[in-house]
C-alpha cells in the first residue's frame, strides 16, 4: 500500500472519529430543569474557560447549554432542615441532634423545623455556585461530595456551612432562659440542687417557647447572610415544637415527680383521716347532750328482721317486724 493509500486511511479514520465525537457533543450539549430544580451551567470545552455561562429556571424545555458545559443541579422546592433530641432520627438525612445548655447549666434538646428555600435570582446562583459550587463538603458517610451531588451532597453541604448557624442562634436564645421558664419539670432540678422544698405552681411555658422561635426567627437571616456572604437562603422559618431535658435528667425528674404524689396522696389521707376524727367527736358530743337522739341511731342502725333489741340484760325492747 502506498504512503498515500495510508494517509487517505488515517485522514478517514480522523473523519470518523470527528464525526462521532461531534455528535456526542452535540447532544450532550442540550439540557432541561425538572418543576423542583434550577441549574448553574458552567462552561467545560477544551478551549472555554469555567466560568458560569447561564441559570436555567426550574421546568424549562431543552436548552443549549454548549459542547462539554458541566450542569449543577440544586434543589428549587422549599427544603426544610428537622432538629430532634433523638439520637436514633439523626441517621436521616437532613435530621439532627441539637442539644443546647440553658442559663443555668440544664442541657436541653431541641424539637423543631427550619423551613427555607434557595434563593433563584441568577445573579446570586451565579455566586452561590462559585462560592460553594467548586467546593465539596462532607457527609454523614464521611464521603466528600459537591453541593449539587444529589441529597447526599446537598446534606453535606448544609451540616457544614448552615447548621452551626442554626446551632449558634439556638444557642444563643436559649441561653438567656432558666431550664424551669422553659420545661416546668425543671422544679425538681433546681429544688434538688439548692435543697428546698419543690412548690409546683401552674407555670406557662409556651410564651417563653414563643420568644425562643421569634428571636431565632429574626437573627437567623442576618446571622446567615454574615457568615454565607450573601442571602443565598430565603423564606426562613424556625417552629419550635417543644424542648426536651436529657434522658438521665428527665428519669430524675420522673422519680421526684412519683416521689411528689406519693406525698401528695399521703398528705390526703391525713387529711381525710383528720376530717372523719372530727366529724365522730362532733357526732359523739351531739349523743352526749342528746341521749335519745343516741338511742335512735342505735334503732337505725340495727339490721332488718330484728324483732327483740336487748342492749342490757334485763332489759329488752320489741320491735315490730313488717
Amino acid at each position: 500500500m502506498s504512503v498515500r493509500a495510508v494517509l487517505a486511511s488515517l485522514a478517514a479514520v480522523v473523519a470518523v472519529i470527528v464525526a462521532i465525537v461531534s455528535v456526542i457533543g452535540l447532544l450532550s450539549g442540550y439540557e432541561s430543569t425538572s418543576g423542583g430544580e434550577v441549574a448553574v451551567v458552567r462552561d467545560g470545552g477544551p478551549l472555554d474557560d469555567n466560568r458560569v455561562r447561564e441559570v436555567i429556571d426550574p421546568a424549562s424545555s431543552l436548552t443549549w447549554t454548549g459542547w462539554w458545559s458541566e450542569v449543577h443541579r440544586y434543589p428549587a422546592q422549599q427544603r426544610f432542615y428537622t432538629i430532634t433530641s433523638d439520637p436514633k432520627r439523626s441517621t436521616l438525612l437532613g435530621v439532627d441532634v441539637v442539644t443546647v445548655p440553658s442559663s443555668d447549666g440544664v442541657n436541653m434538646g431541641i424539637e423543631g423545623t427550619l423551613y427555607f428555600t434557595l434563593n433563584l435570582d441568577h445573579q446570586t446562583l451565579r455566586l452561590f455556585d462559585d462560592k460553594f459550587g467548586t467546593r465539596r463538603f462532607r457527609g454523614q458517610d464521611n464521603e466528600m461530595r459537591y453541593p449539587y451531588d444529589g441529597e447526599e451532597g446537598w446534606s453535606g453541604f448544609f451540616g457544614q456551612a448552615i447548621r452551626p448557624v442554626v446551632d449558634n442562634a439556638l444557642r444563643s436564645q436559649i441561653g438567656v432562659f432558666r431550664c424551669a421558664e422553659l420545661v416546668s419539670s425543671c422544679a425538681f432540678v433546681e429544688s434538688g440542687a439548692a435543697r428546698k422544698v419543690v412548690e409546683l405552681t401552674p407555670r406557662d411555658n409556651n410564651a417563653a417557647l414563643v420568644k425562643v422561635q421569634n428571636a431565632v426567627n429574626s437573627t437567623l437571616a442576618d446571622d446567615l447572610r454574615r457568615m454565607l456572604g450573601a442571602d443565598f437562603l430565603i423564606d426562613l422559618r424556625f417552629n419550635l415544637v417543644r424542648i426536651t431535658l436529657p434522658p438521665q435528667v428527665q428519669a430524675s425528674v420522673d422519680r421526684a415527680q412519683a416521689a411528689f404524689a406519693g406525698v401528695a396522696e399521703a398528705q390526703a389521707s391525713v387529711a381525710q383521716a383528720r376530717a372523719q376524727a372530727d366529724a365522730n367527736k362532733a357526732r359523739q358530743d351531739g349523743y352526749n347532750r342528746c341521749g335519745t337522739c343516741a338511742e335512735i341511731e342505735k334503732l337505725k342502725a340495727l339490721p332488718q328482721g330484728i324483732t327483740v333489741y336487748a342492749p342490757g340484760r334485763d332489759t329488752a325492747l320489741s320491735l315490730p317486724s313488717k
